[in-house]
């Protein structure tokens, strides 16, 4: 086998000004995937949309040009002209322009696609060796004689790449069904027993014309030789299509997709650009205010994942020839979004124990070197070029490993759609990043299907707060509606993807002036923390597979449960020259694992055992849980007894341990090791930490529900509450502290987050002389001024209690002398109810507004509100109370109040007297409103806002986008 060779990731570093925690820059805010419906689109408009994102809090906008998903979801419709306002036009490099321009003069950042839909591909000629390419097998049976005489399966499909004989020792026909993008549908394929030693290479006795004459031996009955052809042709596939009369240029061809498994995919790009769009001063621009060049997942269709440079690649790489073992690469090796409707039309295994996968393997494992090629021809150009980094969903959408490429990427990004919004699986691509110094790792959010306008704000947190959890530290949210007039577009307006995906975010949504924002900067704020120092991790697992799925890996909930963190790591990764041990620890000046976990479930190859043997050697525990690992084969690694062997010595030696599946967390304990960040709690809390520039910050998610517990950790500087809602920062006052940590009691509701910096570096008038060390459960709050000193905030309970100080003091709480607390009623409900214009033709049109009042005795949701039920807008609901509701009586010296409400459905602002409250995190929408009370009679008003999914489902029918009926009213119309 070829030498393996450490590799390093370069990485550019550019200096960023990131702003403060209460007033992050837009450098670290998220951002809007902007989908523009093409470049005939008004440029004041676009210009308009990019100064509301910033208004509402977004850092800027990705550009995506987006032709009706590249004509996927929809064709072109009447009146447009998608040749003459192609990606790279005249026009479009004006309104290009005109976007950065935007940015520029209202301090913004932009991310942009490097070419139209996902950014897959450019406009070119057909014949351009830089686009995609694909391998088209066909297979014929040889006649029982044994005698092959004629043209080849296959020939005149494209360029002969092999013809392959092989013995089929047994074969099947395999029908199952499968679930497509709109209906089930059912799939056959043939599948094919080959003996091992019989595939021969036959290219070289095919004459010019096709035709072939081979002799084969005698077989037994059961038993057949067969012919496979692959011919290799420009696949033709595009990311803009559409019809077109005329072919004059490029531009009336749409666009293509490149090839992605070389330099000259990326090549074919950059001269796009450097011949269509980087001129007129626009360069300059993108040096100015550009942010990310960016490409989407990897969304691309073949019959076989290929490229012409494969079988030099592949030789080189691994000594031997491709060509034999081709009939091995038919089947499930295209885009994982079509494997399971469209897997291949045969498939070919060997007659062996692992049937011919060190082969396959070989094959994914090229075609990441091909990737990494192109990822890395694109980023020298961005980087060098344009000044700028390169954004990219690495490899998962195709037969690949991603963890071996997210670290050739500035800032690697996934998705929430993909990835389910899984914390197991964000932490697979996570780690790579980690180690390799990645200050961004981003994440697409946001898109769930059949949610279009009716995607609320707790599932954008939800999704945001896993994700942060994980480890990911930026958003781009999918997405922002253009909001002027397109053709054949109905009010409220061009809505992408035709009303399937969440969410077509714009000024027109009630929401976007009415609580958009504060989620918006509760995001850029942990951003920004998330963003800065490094992440520090408590454990890697190891995780190895040839094409990325998305799954859950590590199954147990031991590590969790103790407040563990933990990420993945490949053996790529641990071949890599960040991958060093001193002193008992992974990566020490990154992430500092301090041990590394290989499961039952692993893939594991005699490349990785020697990483894992020189890791232990060096003094870091390796791990393994619930017996051996899987054995990884390679073409030229497939000796099992050699596997069994080397791993029989690992696991014997130093360092190394086997334990129990869910006994992990307890073994790492009996090692003397800890969490950084350790929870004891009644639910799941995940946990982070970050180190930078003398201090530290964690944070804590409560996964789901509602729970109590504390946190110990290992930190004895002060600690402060980051709140991420408002920006303020409080000292922490209710603490136990050691010699070595600190242990903070907390109470979360499910999907809260709570951020804990530790530092030195605090003013001392912000901190108390002394804290406390135990409060009970009826201290719900605490506050510290330098003028007022430490004050608890007590509910009533039903006896005296204490709370004990660091100073050894006690303090008592009248627990029994405050009121009770009480619900607020006879509310009034003002409803805005918001509406389409008479005239919907056009976009623009504004929206109709209307009040009705509503008498309520209790505070009800819209949907619990029959008259309200098919109505959108912003809601105020109004209530008043009498304080202090009761005489003070007993030790109290100040009485306040706190109000809380439940289960916010999607926004909520709350004024108390007139006087607005701080922003509330609305997952737990808890505010002390103390200082707003007066005597007497007081007035609260809450005011949310609904999606336009009330209202909008009544009227479907009515509604166009692009020409296009809304699909969840033809999916209505097909279910009936």
């Amino acid at each position: 086998m070829k030498a393996l060779h450490m590799v390093s990731y370069k990485s550019t570093i550019t200096a960023v000004n990131t702003g403060s925690f209460s007033n992050p820059d837009p450098v670290v805010r998220p951002r809007f995937r902007y989908w523009l419906p093409d470049a005939s689109v008004d440029a004041d408009i676009v210009a308009a949309d990019i100064l509301a994102a910033g208004a509402v809090g977004a850092g800027g906008i990705e550009l995506l040009p987006f032709y009706e998903y590249g004509g996927a979801l929809g064709s072109m419709p009447l009146g447009a002209n998608w040749s003459s306002y192609n990606f790279g036009t005249g026009p479009f490099r004006d309104l290009f322009s005109a976007a950065l321009t935007a940015h520029e003069q209202n301090g913004l950042v932009m991310d942009f696609a490097l070419g139209p839909n996902q950014g897959q591909g450019v406009p070119a000629s057909p014949v351009d060796p830089g686009l995609q390419w694909d391998l088209i097998p066909s297979t014929a049976a040889v006649p029982s004689n044994g005698s092959f005489r004629g043209t080849i399966p296959g020939w005149g499909t494209g360029e002969l790449v092999a013809l392959v004989s092989a013995l089929v020792t047994s074969n099947s026909t395999i029908t199952y069904e499968a679930t497509g993008l709109v209906a089930a549908t059912n799939v056959t394929y043939d599948q094919y027993i080959l003996a091992s030693d019989s595939l021969l290479d036959q290219t070289e006795q095919v004459s010019g014309d096709g035709t072939v004459e081979l002799f084969f031996p005698q077989t037994a009955n059961g038993q057949h030789y067969r012919l496979f052809t692959f011919c290799q042709k420009l696949s033709g596939n595009k990311n803009l299509e559409f019809s077109s009369t005329v072919n004059n240029s490029i531009f009336d061809e749409g666009s293509y997709v490149v090839d992605h498994f070389d330099a000259k995919g990326a090549e074919t790009i950059i001269n796009f650009w450097e011949e269509y769009i980087l001129s007129d001063g626009v360069r300059e621009q993108l040096r100015r205010v550009g942010h990310y060049a960016w490409e989407d997942s990897l969304e691309i269709i073949s019959n076989i994942s290929w490229s012409r440079s494969i079988p030099t690649r592949f030789e080189k790489i691994f000594g031997y020839k491709i060509k034999p073992i081709l009939p091995l690469l038919t089947f499930q090796q295209n885009s994982l979004g079509i494997q399971t409707t469209a897997p291949g039309p045969f498939q070919c295994i060997l007659d062996t124990k692992d049937q011919g996968v060190e082969y396959v393997n070989d094959f994914r494992a090229t075609l990441v070197a091909g990737y990494q090629e192109y990822i890395q021809t694109l980023k020298k150009w961005v980087n060098d070029e344009l000044g700028l980094q390169l954004s990219v969903q690495p490899a998962y959408g195709l037969p690949m490993d991603m963890q071996a490429s997210i670290p050739y990427v500035d800032a690697p990004e996934c998705e929430s759609l993909s990835f389910l919004d899984l914390i197991d699986s964000y932490r697979q691509f996570v780690g790579p990043a980690n180690l390799a110094g990645k200050r961004v790792i981003s994440n697409e959010l946001g898109a769930v299907r059949w949610s279009a306008f009716r995607y609320h704000v707790p599932e954008l947190l939800f999704s945001a707060n896993r994700g942060f959890a994980s480890g990911l530290n930026q958003y781009v949210l999918h997405g922002q509606a253009y909001s002027g007039n397109y053709y054949q577009t109905t009010w409220p307006g061009h809505v992408p993807f035709n009303y399937l995906f969440s969410e077509p975010w714009s000024p027109r949504q009630p929401v976007w002036s009415h609580g958009l924002r504060e989620a918006l900067d509760y995001m850029a704020r942990v951003q920004y923390l998330q963003q800065s120092g490094v992440p520090k991790v408590d454990v890697a697992i190891y995780n190895k597979e040839s094409a990325t799925t998305i799954r859950t890996v590590y199954a147990s909930t031991d590590l969790a449960d103790a407040g563990w963190s933990y990420n993945y790591l490949g053996p790529e990764n641990l071949n890599s020259l960040q991958a060093i041990v001193d002193n008992g620890v992974l990566a020490p000046a990154g992430p500092a694992w301090k041990a590394l976990i290989v499961t039952s479930i692993s893939n594991v190859s005699l490349n990785a055992i020697a990483s894992l043997q020189k890791f232990a050697n060096r003094g870091l525990p390796v791990i393994f849980v619930g017996g051996s690992p899987h054995f990884y084969p390679t073409g030229n690694d497939t000796s099992v007894a050699s596997f069994e062997e080397q791993l029989q010595v690992l696991q014997a030696s130093k360092n190394v341990y086997s334990v129990e599946e869910e006994q992990v967390a307890s073994h790492l304990s009996s090692l003397g090791l800890a969490p950084r960040v350790a929870a004891s709690t009644n639910g799941t809390w995940f946990t982070t930490w970050r180190e930078s520039n003398g201090s530290g910050h964690a944070l804590i998610y409560s996964d789901l529900v509602a729970s109590q517990g504390k946190v110990t950790i290992t930190d004895t500087r002060t600690p402060f509450f980051l709140n991420p809602w408002s920006g303020e920062q409080a000292p922490v006052l209710i603490y136990e502290q050691n010699s070595t940590s600190t242990t903070i009691p907390l109470s979360l509701a499910g999907n809260q987050t709570t951020i804990i910096l530790f530092s030195n570096l605090q003013r001392s008038s912000m901190v108390p002389a002394y804290h406390v060390t135990f409060a009970p459960s009826s201290v719900i709050g605490s506050t510290f001024n330098s003028e007022r000193g430490l004050a608890l905030h007590v509910i009533a309970s039903s006896t005296d209690e204490e709370a004990v100080l660091s100073n050894g003091a006690t303090c008592n709480l009248s627990g029994p002398s405050v009121p009770a607390p009480f619900q607020l009623s006879d509310w009034i409900l003002t409803a805005e109810h918001w509406e389409a214009p008479s005239n919907m033709s056009k976009a623009m049109e504004p929206t109709t507004k209307f009040n009705t009042t509503h008498l309520l005795h209790s505070l009800t949701s819209w949907a619990e509100i029959p008259a309200l039920t098919n109505t959108s807008g912003i809601g105020y609901y109004t209530s008043t109370f009498e304080w202090p509701p009761t005489k003070i009586c007993g030790n109290i010296t100040e009485l306040g109040a706190y109000i809380s409400f439940e289960n916010v459905l999607h926004s909520l602002r709350v004024q108390v007297n007139g006087h607005q409250l701080p922003p509330l995190d609305i997952t737990n929408a808890v505010a002390d409103i103390s200082p707003y009370l007066r005597p007497g009679n007081n007035t609260v008003t809450a005011t949310v806002s609904t999606t336009w999914w009330n209202y909008f489902r009544t009227i479907l029918d009515t509604l166009k986008s692009s020409g296009a009926t809304p699909l969840p009213l033809m999916a209505v119309s097909c279910r009936e």
